[in-house]
Parts: C-alpha cells; structure tokens; sequence
C-alpha cells in the first residue's frame, strides 16, 4: 500500500468530494504510469511502435515488465486459505506448475481487481500486478486471524534505487519459441497456457509463464532474481538476433490490449457501502484508489456505475462455487443473468478520418485520436456505444493496431447487440467540450460508427477476414 503523505484517508477524500465522479472526472491527478514513462527506465520506443506492434504478429517482440507492476508475496500456513477467501477462483488444481489469473471482488460480487497468481509451494504464492487488489489482500491478512506473512515490492518510481526482487521480460511472436529454445540451448516444455516451468538461461535460473500479451502465438513471461535481470536480458537479444527479435516500449506494450481483448484495471468498486468503510478509512487517499481518473462520452453521478462484474470482462468461467469466498453469494444471484459481454470494436475507417481531418477544418473540433493509443485516462476511459441513440454498452482501451490497419477498443454491451456483425456508434469525445483534465483540449463530441467483432480480436476467424485485408 502507499504510504500517506498527508495523512488523509480514502474515505476523508471521499467524504471532501460528495461528487466523487465530478472529481475523478476533473480534478484527480490521475495514475498515468504512460504519461509518467519517465519515471521507470523503459522507453516510449526503441525503435517506432509500429514496427514493435508488427513483430509480435510476423516476428518476436520482448517486453520488458520488470519496472511497472507491483507485486505481493505471501507467506505462511494460512497463506493458500487467505487467497482462497480472497479469491473467486477454484484452488483445486493451484500447486507450482499452476498459474491463475486471480480475481478478487466485494461483497457484492464487484471488480475490484485481478492479477497473475503463481504459486511457489502450500505456504507461498507470488501475486504480480493490480495495486487495488494487493491492496485488498493486505487489508484482509491484517484485518483477519490469518497466520501469514506479506512482503510488498512496489514498481520501481516507488522503490526508486531499491531496485525490484524480480525482474521480468514478455517473449512473444511467431518466433518465440524458437529463440527461447536457442536462449537455454535446447528444447523446452510446452506445458499449456497458465503453466510454468524453470529453465536456465547464461546460468540463471528463470521462472515461465506460457502466456501471451499480445498476438496469436505461444509466448513467455520470464522471471528471475533482479540481480540477474542484465545477463538474462542480453542473452535474449543474442538468441533472437537471427530471428528478427524487437524490443517493444511503452507505448507498444500497451496497445497490445486492443488484441489481447484484457480489459485491464477495472474502477476499483471499493467506494459505496456500508460494509467496506473500514477498508477506506485503512487506504491513504494518495493510493492508487484515490488517484483514478474517470474519462470519456460516459458520464454518471453515480460512481457505481463505472464498476464492474467479472462476467463483464470475460471471466466468468473463472468464478467457481467450489468454495466459500468474499462476493459468493452476490456472484452466484449475478450469474442467473445475462451481463454484458466483451467484445472488440472495429472502428469505421471513414469516420475515424473524417474526427482527424477535422483539425485541419475551422471551428472545433472532435477530441484528437492519438496512436497508438488514443484513451486519454489511464484505465478510468468509457465511451457510450449507441444503437438507435440509445446507450447499449460501454467502449474502452481504444487505439490503432499496425497488424489489422484499424482502430479498435474493447467493449461491454448489451447480449442483444454483442453478435460479431453488429453495427454500433461510438460516442467519441467529452460533453461541453470536454473536462478539466490537462490531457482533455477543447472539442466537440462525434459519433464513429463501429462494428462488433470476437474478443480477443487478434485470435478470432474476424481478424483474417475482412478486417485483415487491409493488412500487408
């Protein structure tokens, strides 16, 4: 958890602005790990984003992840039972080798975040990314009679000189699996997706994941010591040398969403009711949760309504009632009902530059359309998508991909209008000429007909039909 500066609560931030959303919307100083790209050592580009986004689909890319995401280990007997609790997902095939993507929500079956679990042993588990829900576990082991132990590594502009305790590289592309093999000098495993393995690399021994950012190819999360991180490194970029391996940035890193179809970093539902008071009064009110930044066509009073279910995002089939956890008995009223379903966008082309050339025209004009990513809040952005002008669903993470020549973002509508094929509007672009936000200039709302294809997008028959066409 971040320390308080200023002594201030969440809930005393809260309680400051009854309009919280008017303060997310306007006011908050937002999180923006992009915009602050200075502050960990990766940068925007090494070479151009398109050619970076282009290898992940015709050569290999490597991330580098180890800067950005903080991570939590835990320990101890009751260490599997707390996470248990925590968790919506079924434990009962979670032992080293096994890897979940772990979703913990509210007591009222909300998001409040999800994260890649790996388990080293009954009593100790590796928690990588989403501050919220680390957040929400070291609450819970405190707040409990939970005999464990917790270690927070915070990204690195937060440890500044400490350096991090595991570094950590994405390998991904057609070609991935050839330079890895080259990389440990022989054939490795392929132990299916959300599995891992250890191999060794220049001596080191690493941790993988088999599991992609981006792309539709076999890829490898690679972890070690920190200490290691350079001699790994190095020896990735000579085993890829042949190979056509790139190293991708920032700005490459997170457009991979668009086709990954990971709705990342839901609004953490932490802010209404009764029952998580106490967790606000405990998380400082410069956290990360009182940092979000809300963007976009969407505009509620409500604060509720930017929350989100797992069902939304596409994880229902990780909530399992195989067990007693924090939100069971809201999710199980939850999944008697259709949500929303994720889904990708595909934006029209001639409405898309119809919104650019329109900063080339007198009078105001549409909210400029920034590549390779074009939402301007960092994970807070939600755009109305329209049919018939009436709101079916929600537009987010939206940005140009090089491998399809389209504009795309992720959505969650209505079933009615979720069928690939369907044509839908995107809202595009804030009312009244926008909010107060030091990204937002002024300009008037358009809207920008889409249409509705499989989420992930890159992995569905779509992306080699029609909307691959346009492709090289």
């Amino acid at each position: 958890m971040t320390e308080r500066t200023d002594g201030q609560s969440l809930q005393e931030l809260i309680d400051r602005h009854p309009d919280l959303v008017g303060y997310f919307y306007n006011e908050s100083p937002g999180l923006n790990t992009r915009s602050q790209s200075g502050r960990f050592p990766v940068p925007a580009e090494f070479s151009n984003w398109r050619d970076e986004q282009l290898a992940w689909r015709e050569s290999a890319v490597i991330f580098n992840q180890t800067h950005h995401m903080p991570e939590l280990y835990v320990t101890g007997p009751d260490a599997r039972r707390l996470l248990n609790w925590i968790g919506v997902n079924s434990f009962g095939n979670l032992a080293p080798g096994v890897a979940k993507q772990f979703v913990g929500c509210t007591p009222e079956g909300y998001l409040i975040g999800d994260c890649v679990l790996y388990p080293h042993g009954d009593d100790s588990y590796e928690l990588v990314s989403s501050m919220p829900l680390l957040n929400w576990i070291e609450y819970q082991a405190g707040t409990g009679d939970w005999n464990v132990d917790l270690t927070r590594d915070g990204n690195t502009a937060e440890n500044g000189s400490a350096g991090r305790v595991r570094f950590r590289y994405q390998l991904d592309g057609p070609h991935a699996r050839s330079i890895f093999e080259k990389a440990v000098g022989g054939p490795i495993p392929d132990p299916g997706l959300f599995r891992t393995f250890t191999a060794r690399i220049a001596g080191v021994e690493v941790l993988v994941l088999r599991h992609g950012m981006a792309g539709r190819h076999k890829a490898y999360e690679i972890s070690g010591a920190y200490a290691d991180e350079s001699a790994v490194h190095e020896a990735l970029l000579r085993a890829g040398a042949e190979f056509g391996l790139v190293q991708g940035g920032m700005k490459a890193y997170y457009s991979a969403i668009q086709e990954s179809g990971w709705i990342a970093g839901p609004v953490p539902a932490v802010y209404t009711g009764q029952a998580l008071r106490g967790y606000r009064e405990w998380l400082p009110a410069d956290g990360w949760e009182g940092r979000w930044q809300l963007a976009g066509s969407f505009r509620s009073d409500l604060i509720e309504d930017y929350y989100t279910t797992p069902f939304e995002l596409g994880y229902g089939k990780l909530v399992s009632f195989d067990h007693d956890f924090i939100g069971r008995q809201a999710l199980e009223r939850m999944s008697r009902s259709e949500a929303r379903r994720r889904v990708t966008l595909i934006w029209n082309r001639d409405d898309v530059l119809a919104a650019m050339g329109s900063l080339l025209e007198d009078g105001t004009p549409a909210k400029f359309i920034e590549f390779p990513l074009a939402d301007y809040a960092t994970l807070g952005q939600r755009d109305q998508v329209l049919v018939n002008g009436e709101m079916v669903g929600l537009s987010t993470f939206c940005g140009y991909s090089a491998n399809e020549r389209r504009m795309l973002s992720l959505a969650m509508l209505d079933p009615a209008h979720a069928e690939p094929g369907t044509e839908v509007v995107v809202l595009w672009g804030e009312a009244d000429g926008g909010s107060r936000k030091p990204r937002v200039e002024r300009h008037r709302q358009v809207q920008l007909r889409a249409t509705v294809a499989p989420a992930p997008f890159a992995y569905s028959p779509q992306s080699t039909g029609s909307a691959g066409s346009s492709r090289r």
